[in-house]
């Protein structure tokens, strides 16, 4: 992943966003379309292309924006910000979406690279477009937090998609399982505040997500979840054009789940490795690993919490 939350590159960011710059020809950096307005979930998006020398048709790149949109809409109950730039560039160089960085500007700006031969599923099977918008929905929070903002694009992302019907939980559950260890603290690690590197700024930031979910539906007898939280900053004014110290944003998601499910678990992971039994938690929400897939208990102990977790 390359995606930036807010204007400002660190050294581990600068060099994906390189390549995506190296990837697109000169020749089609020149070129722009029209400003196209797609209205979504209450925003205006303003789509530009930097490039209509695209194999598949431009509606299709379209309505790839939308069901993006519309994921992250359905999430937090309507689109993030009331306005923003999306600008799509082509590449010669490679096929399929990357290159994927959002800045918390006025209005907030998206800028992703798709191949000039990317195909229909290649599209399809993309995640990095919901992601970014995801980014939008949260503060711009100081450098040494970032896991945060990119654990909850890694975190939500998936889960939108479910909710909108485009994944399925036996899909995303799976990805977990296979995904989420990368998150877990390694030797010398000194807590999400001070270790920066790739596994811990965006699978430590999901695990802190997952286990703020799990443990909120637990204290709020599955009522509330971290969807509410999120909502509730968002709606607050908690968007990635506006500044916030991350406690003040913690602090909004409990009140809105009452709860202090955030802050004690922000106390727990920021200076010191914290490790989730992954193991065991699997085991509780009831999710079964089969070679590279799982299947479901939904006798668990927390089978209701999986559930309700992805549930629309």
């Amino acid at each position: 992943m390359a995606s930036i939350a807010k204007g400002k590159l660190t050294v581990r960011e600068f060099f994906p966003a390189l390549l995506g710059f190296i990837g697109m020809p000169a020749c089609l950096q020149a070129q722009e379309s029209d400003t196209i307005p797609l209205e979504i979930g209450g925003a205006t998006i303003e789509v530009t292309f930097g490039s209509t020398d695209f194999d598949l048709p431009r509606e299709r790149l379209l309505s790839w924006i939308r069901n993006a949109a519309t994921a992250v809409s359905r999430y937090y109950g309507a689109f993030p910000v009331p306005r923003m730039r999306l600008r799509v560039n082509s590449s010669e160089r490679r096929s399929g979406v990357f290159g994927g960085t959002t800045w918390g500007r006025t209005p907030p700006f998206t800028r992703i690279f798709v191949g000039r031969h990317t195909t229909e599923q290649q599209l399809a099977n993309d995640w990095m477009m919901t992601h970014e918008l995801v980014h939008t929905a949260f503060p711009d929070v100081e450098e040494d937090h970032h896991w945060i903002e990119e654990g909850i694009a890694t975190y939500v992302e998936p889960i939108a998609r479910v909710q909108t019907g485009e994944l399925t939980a036996q899909k995303i559950w799976s990805d977990m399982a296979r995904d989420m260890p990368q998150g877990e603290p390694k030797e010398f690690d000194q807590g999400l505040d001070h270790t920066h590197t790739w596994g811990r700024t965006y699978w430590g930031g999901a695990l802190f997500c997952l286990a703020a979910d799990v443990r909120i539906r637990q204290a709020a007898h599955n009522r509330k979840g971290l969807q509410d939280a999120l909502r509730a900053i968002q709606k607050a004014g908690g968007t990635i054009d506006n500044s916030w110290p991350l406690e003040r944003a913690l602090e909004m998601g409990d009140r809105a789940t009452r709860t202090t499910v955030l802050t004690q678990l922000y106390a727990e992971m920021k200076d010191k490795p914290a490790p989730v039994d992954l193991d065991h938690l699997w085991q509780q929400l009831g999710v079964r690993k089969n070679g590279d897939t799982v299947s479901f208990d939904d006798g668990a102990p927390l089978a209701g919490i999986r559930r309700a977790i992805t549930a629309s």
